[in-house]
């Protein structure tokens, strides 16, 4: 029998209790591999619809008779749901429980798809991208939550690094197998291709995982604050987008001022409050603090690099799309090896270590793609990305095994959403930082995006290290 431990507190809110097996420790075979395997499909099919339409967009545009810089919205659509949503499920999830937001996300996500694949019309795609966007954010927000609660604490690092993995592969093989089925089949068959996957995963989801083991009694859902937070982030995300599509400038200016205010607000509103939406308490906590600001450094680098790398190798070295893409995979090729390795030795190498050298291989990585001779073979184009790959895929996994165990128990959904919110602010910031460099230096900018990508991880890998004299949670 588990046994129960009670844990009594308040928030100024009324009496607050946390209640439940605080020494849960994972899930044990064969039962842990159906339950990741639940968790890496729902992950793996949430972060790949973020690029998976990219490829299309052209087609796409023809066929639903829209102008071309219309057709953005199919992406920024999906987007911008996730953005607005993450840490409004992430609070769910403490709530109502991961798992029961993790099914539902699956639910939602699935029949998104589906009405994307139907969708006879520009504006009910775009609509139906939405659905799609709020059932990813559902399974994005608790994810490592669910990685956190099915793998034994001495195993955690294997799971984060596998985690890790998976959201490597599923990002970049979205034009990939774009490519592939527009090869084969119509548009819609990108979105139809989900719904079977989707079913199989729900069964699997709703089976095996594990249900919260902590639980806070008394807590209750602020739908202000969710309202406050999609604003914010929306904003956020809108002036990012208006800004790299050349949209008037006083618009931007007058939506930046809009987020600020919005900002303060539901800041104020956290401020003070023993669970907030925003983790603000998380925050309190140094070294989970400095693995946010390593992980949105982190990805705002490779951001940098996978949007201004295949602008150098069309303009500098000459190649056509096919042999950009092939190119390109040498990047997440390597994490697949790297990601899990780093997460083995999580466990025997402190993670603020494991993490200085991930990025400061990334950052060496970075610098050589930014100096790079015009007439280099491809070799040696590849072993460049594959040490950068290689450099984040080891900061990663340790990164995110840090970030999460530093978090209490009670608060695994609000980690696992700020982990995620983290990494699609970095990635966001990454591709206005190309824009920008587009705007102010024209060719030059894929090289000067590569230099850029160099010196933020070095700041990234002091910071990372840095860590080193924070206590780790136990």
């Amino acid at each position: 029998m588990d046994k129960e431990n009670t844990k009594a507190g308040s928030d100024g809110q009324g009496r607050l209790r946390i209640e439940g097996n605080l020494e849960w420790d994972g899930l044990h075979r064969p039962r842990i591999y159906y339950a990741m395997a639940a968790t890496f499909c729902g992950l793996f099919l949430a972060v790949l619809d973020g690029t998976i339409c990219n490829v299309a967009l052209p087609s796409m545009a023809s066929q639903l008779g829209v102008a071309s810089e219309d057709s953005i919205w199919i992406v920024n659509a999906f987007q911008l749901a996730v953005m607005m949503l993450l840490l409004p499920f992430a609070s769910m999830g403490e709530l109502w429980g991961y798992k029961q937001v993790y099914v539902r996300g699956i639910v939602v996500f699935t029949f998104g798809s589906l009405l994307c694949a139907l969708s006879p019309s520009f504006a009910m795609l775009v609509i139906a991208r939405v659905v799609q966007g709020v059932g990813a954010a559902m399974m994005m927000s608790v994810n490592t939550s669910m990685v956190k609660l099915i793998y034994p604490k001495r195993r955690l690092g294997e799971g984060v690094g596998l985690n890790a993995t998976v959201v490597a592969i599923a990002s970049v093989a979205g034009p990939t197998l774009s490519a592939a089925i527009l090869a084969v089949a119509p548009w819609p068959w990108l979105f139809a291709i989900n719904v079977p996957v989707g079913i199989l995963t729900f069964v699997m989801a709703r089976k095996h995982l594990p249900d919260n083991p902590v639980r806070v009694v008394g807590r209750t859902f602020n739908w202000r604050e969710a309202v406050l937070n999609a604003a914010t982030f929306g904003l956020f995300i809108g002036c990012v987008e208006a800004y790299s599509h050349d949209v008037e400038p006083l618009i931007v200016l007058l939506g930046a001022v809009a987020m600020v205010a919005v900002g303060f607000v539901y800041v104020r509103m956290q401020v003070g409050k023993k669970y907030p939406m925003l983790p603000l308490d998380l925050l309190k906590i140094p070294i989970f603090t400095t693995s946010v600001a390593t992980s949105v450094i982190s990805f705002t680098a490779q951001m940098l690099v996978m949007v201004g790398m295949p602008f150098m190798l069309v303009t500098t070295f000459g190649y056509n799309a096919v042999g950009t893409g092939l190119l390109m995979t040498s990047w997440p090729l390597a994490i697949i090896f790297v990601a899990p390795l780093a997460g083995w030795l999580v466990g025997r190498v402190h993670p603020g270590i494991l993490g200085g050298i991930g990025l400061s291989m990334l950052s060496v990585g970075c610098f050589l793609l930014s100096f790079i001779p015009a007439d280099t073979d491809h070799f040696g184009l590849v072993w460049r990305l594959m040490l950068c790959g290689a450099g984040f895929g080891f900061f990663q996994s340790p990164n995110n095994h840090l970030l999460l165990s530093s978090a209490p128990p009670q608060r695994a959904g609000s980690a696992s959403g700020m982990l995620a919110t983290a990494r699609l602010t970095g990635q966001t910031l990454g591709a206005a930082l190309v824009a920008m460099l587009f705007h102010l230096f024209g060719p030059m900018a894929p090289h000067d995006a590569m230099l850029l990508a160099g010196c933020l991880t070095v700041c990234g890998a002091v910071c990372s290290c840095l860590r080193l004299k924070e206590r780790m949670a136990g």
